[in-house]
């Protein structure tokens, strides 16, 4: 699936990923291909993604929104 994490500043992450590990508001989600639509606002906490080689990237965020549909995920961080 389709990642991009977006700051007002940067763009922190854009490429493809096999799982991302999200901070929700109301406790922590994964996203796999294939995910239902979903929009969700996102707590403090830590983004991880596991990309295309398998590798693991770490992104911390202050808040923000999620959204994922049709294998695409775009992640508004503060």
């Amino acid at each position: 699936m389709k990642v991009e994490i977006i700051t007002p500043e940067t763009t922190l992450f854009a490429g493809e990923a096999s799982l991302v590990s999200l901070p929700g508001a109301d406790g922590s989600m994964g996203i796999l291909n294939n995910h239902a639509p979903l929009i969700s606002s996102l707590g403090k906490g830590a983004v991880k993604i596991k990309d295309a080689s398998g590798k693991e990237l770490r992104f911390d965020v202050k808040g923000g929104t999620v959204e994922v549909n049709k294998n695409k995920v775009i992640i508004l961080a503060e």
